[in-house]
């Protein structure tokens, strides 16, 4: 058995994980040893007991990973192992990186510029536009948008990096051949032209309460960060929170109205930390060092804000307010010729319409 048909088989093994198996590997040297090992060489290595020990010892010689993967060839998928090279570096550097992926699309070297998006299936209409429109945003701005093809928030987030001709990349709780939820199966094969559709499960493995939680583990350790766009205490999206948390990955979350149950969680992670979210801005700013900003063409047409009409007094003033620097309110009134008993009025409407900020010791910035 090769090494990467080894890495296939114990993902197809029932009672290892991520963690047992490197800790079989470093006690016997080489992942293809498993399979020669007998029952003293297993239990040397680290959690390994007597029972597991016998299982594996059961499980050895039923495994078929060749023909696990033309099964998935069949499907149009492939499978890549710890040792392939598209399998994600930043995957790699979590507590217990899946053994093996089952991957439908392509996983690309830029997506390691990974935005987790994630939030509640019962989205409102608000969390929809906001998880629409960040994801637009991300896509345009070369980030690959990380979530999970579930209702609500997951379905938006990828339908918002898709609008932007962006990469998406959907985890799966469940095998690739058992795609659930079905309504979005669509969805999926958009996914996969621009971008993959992945799980780390066997093939004909149904989702189930313990598969969603092991696939927030990748969802957010394919990400640089996790956005929570509308999540509840308690919900699934906050397990993702819990993993990027355990992995050092940075976590955003939207503010909402504070009488929606449905932000609850969001605003419990922002009293604790979290980056509060008003803008992709807030988000990007955070690895303008990985991907210089651009702000071409990042606005999604349906949100879109119209520029505000200015007066000829409110223009004169603008014209004064240099870019990239400020000006005090006296300099001001002297170049724009504008009364000084009006200025100060133009200057609370220009700052409610976001032109201009108003800067401690009557300073005057233009945004």
């Amino acid at each position: 058995m090769t090494k990467r048909e080894a890495y296939i088989a114990l993902n197809l093994m029932e009672g290892i994980g991520p963690v047992k198996v490197r800790a079989l590997v470093q006690a016997l040297g080489s992942v293809e040893a498993v399979f020669d090992a007998g029952r003293q060489d297993l239990l040397q290595a680290d959690g390994i007991g007597h029972k597991l020990a016998a299982s594996i010892l059961a499980q050895a010689g039923t495994l078929d990973p060749a023909g696990e993967e033309a099964r998935t060839e069949k499907l149009g998928a492939h499978i890549v192992t710890q040792i392939d090279p598209s399998y994600p570096d930043i995957l790699k550097e979590i507590h217990d990186p899946p053994i093996a992926l089952y991957v439908m699309g392509e996983l690309k070297p830029q997506d390691k510029h990974g935005i987790a998006v994630v939030g509640s299936r019962k989205m409102s209409h608000y969390g929809r536009q906001v998880a629409d429109r960040l994801s637009f945003q991300l896509g345009k701005l070369g980030y690959t948008v990380v979530s999970g093809l579930a209702r609500g928030i997951d379905t938006a987030a990828h339908m918002g990096a898709l609008k932007a001709k962006g990469r998406t990349i959907a985890v799966l709780g469940s095998a690739l051949d058992c795609l659930y939820p079905t309504e979005n199966e669509e969805l999926a094969h958009r996914i996969v032209e621009s971008g993959a559709v992945i799980s780390e499960f066997p093939l004909g493995t149904q989702p189930n309460k313990s598969t969603f939680p092991k696939r927030n583990r990748i969802v957010s350790g394919l990400s640089m960060g996790v956005l929570v766009v509308e999540a509840a205490r308690g919900s699934g999206a906050m397990n993702t929170v819990d993993e990027a948390n355990a992995q050092g990955r940075l976590v955003f979350a939207v503010p909402g109205r504070i009488d929606m149950p449905g932000f609850s969680g969001c605003h419990s992670l922002i009293k604790n930390g979290a980056t509060l979210v008003e803008d992709v801005d807030d988000i990007v700013r955070d690895f303008e060092y990985l991907i210089p900003p651009n702000a071409e063409n990042r606005e999604d047409p349906e949100y879109a804000k119209p520029i505000p009409k200015l007066n000829a007094n409110e223009e004169r003033i603008i014209a004064c307010v240099p870019k990239g620097d400020s000006i005090g309110v006296d300099q001001l009134i002297r170049e724009s010729k504008v009364g000084s008993g009006k200025v100060n009025a133009l200057l609370i409407g220009l700052e409610m319409k976001r032109l201009i900020r108003m800067l401690p010791g009557r300073r005057i910035e233009r945004l």
